[in-house]
């Protein structure tokens, strides 16, 4: 018997959210949304996610900055995290290793594509759940 793995989403897009909870719940996840990057950190904090996907360019927090903090507090140093860019955007590696970003993702992208990398992200639980 597995448990649900919980994602947290971070984007100030509701399409995003609505498109990529829809695809996770349906997949069988338990999901929560965050629609800053303040939000975020503090539903994070508050009951750590099995898995963090966030946008990069969010008020009053990056995704950058955000994936920075929480690798820095125990209770979310080893939560992995997926990050959505504007396609184009590059991130310095040096940079990467200041946060558990695991993937970055170009926007627009397949629900799909995202929901096989969320569960190669999360282990084996993860990826014996159908591809919704």
């Amino acid at each position: 018997m597995s448990t649900t793995n919980r994602i947290l989403i971070a984007d100030d897009e509701a399409h995003v959210t609505h498109v990529v909870s829809a695809k996770l719940r349906k997949a069988g996840f338990e999901v929560q949304i965050a629609n800053d990057g303040e939000e975020a950190l503090r539903l994070a904090l508050e009951q750590p996610p099995d898995m963090l996907i966030t946008d990069l360019q969010m008020p009053f927090l990056s995704g950058f900055e955000l994936a920075m903090r929480l690798k820095a507090d125990p209770r979310t140093a080893n939560t992995p995290v997926l990050l959505l860019t504007a396609r184009g955007y590059v991130i310095d590696s040096s940079e990467l290793t200041l946060t558990n970003i695991r993937q970055i993702m170009a926007k627009p992208f397949s629900a799909l594509a995202l929901l096989e990398i969320v569960q190669a992200l999360l282990g084996d639980g993860a990826s014996e759940r159908k591809a919704a």
